[in-house]
C-alpha cells in the first residue's frame, strides 16, 4: 500500500465547489504565477547586484519585495491546485508562459528601478485582467487574491518610484 502511494502522480481534478471547473481562470492564474516567478528572480538578482548611491535603499526594498513575491507565488500556485489544475513545475515551463522576460542585461541602479517599475506595472495589468475574468466566472476567491496582489504591486511601484526620484 505504501509503495503504491509513492507512485501516485498529480493530475487535473474535477472540483465540486460551486463553480464549474474553469481552465480559463486556472490558465490565467498560471500566467500570473509565471510572471511572478520571473519578477521574483529579477528582483532578487537586482538585490544581489545593485551598486552606487542607491545601494542601501534599493537593496532593502528589493529584499522586502522578493520575500513578498516568494509567499505570493506559493499562494497563487495553491489556488491553481484548488481549482483542480496542475501548477507548472519547471523554470523552463514558467518562463515560456510568462509575459515578463528574464533579465539579460547588467543595469545601473537607475536602470534596475526603471525595469522593476515597468515589470510591476505590467504585472498589475495582468492581475487586473485575471481578476476581471475570475469575476465573470463567479470565482470570488481568485478575484480577491488578484485584487490583493494588485495592491501589493501598486505599492511596490510607488516605493520604487519614490527611490527613483531621489
Amino acid at each position: 500500500m505504501a509503495q503504491q502511494a509513492l507512485t501516485i502522480e498529480p493530475q487535473s481534478e474535477t472540483t465540486q465547489t460551486g463553480i464549474d471547473r474553469d481552465t480559463w481562470v486556472a490558465n490565467a492564474l498560471t500566467g500570473v504565477l509565471c510572471d511572478s516567478v520571473v519578477l521574483l528572480i529579477k528582483t532578487q538578482g537586482y538585490h544581489w547586484n545593485v551598486v552606487g548611491p542607491l545601494f542601501q535603499p534599493l537593496h532593502e526594498l528589493t529584499e522586502a519585495q522578493y520575500l513578498d513575491l516568494f509567499e505570493a507565488i506559493d499562494t497563487i500556485a495553491e489556488r491553481i491546485r484548488a481549482l483542480g489544475e496542475l501548477a507548472p513545475m519547471s523554470i523552463t515551463d514558467m518562463i515560456s508562459q510568462a509575459r515578463l522576460t528574464e533579465e539579460d542585461t547588467v543595469r545601473s541602479a537607475q536602470g534596475m528601478l526603471e525595469q522593476l517599475i515597468s515589470d510591476n506595472e505590467a504585472l498589475v495589468r495582468h492581475l487586473r485582467e485575471t481578476a476581471s475574468l475570475a469575476a465573470r466566472q463567479g470565482d470570488g476567491a481568485t478575484e480577491d487574491l488578484m485584487n490583493s496582489r494588485m495592491a501589493a504591486h501598486e505599492k511596490a511601484v510607488w516605493m520604487l518610484r519614490a527611490i527613483a526620484a531621489s
